[in-house]
């Protein structure tokens, strides 16, 4: 799915819903009219798994090859869109301008497998085992591909990445994922920035004015005028 600016900005820039394509979509909106193309390809519920991943390298050499869109777009996660969104730049580190995770999961263990603070989802934590095609729960534990465990290469691509979470979240709590990522990632010397929502549980995503987020969108993946605005 593609939606088309009425006028697109130079360089063709494009946000790539990872998950959720039509939920709270104020950014998305808000970059859409700024000039950003706004696209999404639907590989199910499989977090992120290697699987899918190989959808999505065949839909970003549609979107770039085909229709001549930006070589770097905007990765949004939103919620488990995170894991989709950390592993794709996780090997594609330089086709990436900037990673927007919105209360991103960023570590299975945490949700769905519920082993941390919150009570995750047992359902989906073994359908997440069986995408992953692991044959044990234990597997799922060991596994080394979250995306708080694979962040160096993100890092060493300079891709700035910005969260937006609630502080008050108990299905995907920040001290379990958006924390972790944010300390690791600036101990690898990582472009950083969190919002943090006072009070807010995992849902209302995004936020009731989105120009910060469509700000550092803007900086990192326009050109010209544009991304110098943005950037100021």
């Amino acid at each position: 799915q593609v939606v088309q600016p009425l006028s697109a900005l130079p360089g063709r820039p494009w946000v790539w819903r990872t998950m959720f394509w039509d939920a709270f979509p104020a950014a998305d909106l808000a970059l859409l009219k700024a000039g950003f193309h706004l696209a999404f390809v639907d590989v199910g519920n499989t977090f992120g798994c290697p699987d899918a991943m190989k959808h999505f390298d065949a839909f970003y050499t549609v979107m770039t090859d085909r229709y001549g869109l930006s070589a770097k777009p905007a990765l949004e996660g939103l919620s488990r869109g995170g894991l989709y969104a950390y592993r794709w730049a996780y090997v594609n580190g330089g086709r990436v301008g900037c990673i927007y995770g919105d209360a991103p999961v960023c570590d299975m263990k945490s949700w769905p497998g519920g082993k941390g603070k919150g009570k995750g989802s047992p359902r989906d934590w073994q359908e997440a085992i069986k995408d992953y095609h692991f044959t044990s729960e234990q597997q799922m534990i060991e596994f080394k591909g979250n995306p708080i465990d694979i962040l160096s290469p993100i890092a060493a691509a300079h891709i700035p990445i910005i969260h937006v979470c609630g502080d008050a979240d108990t299905t995907v709590p920040k001290s379990e994922n958006t924390d972790i990522i944010r300390k690791r990632y600036m101990a690898l010397g990582g472009d950083g920035v969190v919002i943090v929502k006072h009070g807010c549980k995992h849902h209302t995503h995004g936020m009731s004015d989105p120009t910060p987020v469509v700000n550092f969108i803007l900086a990192h993946c326009a050109q010209g005028a544009a991304a110098a605005k943005a950037m100021a």
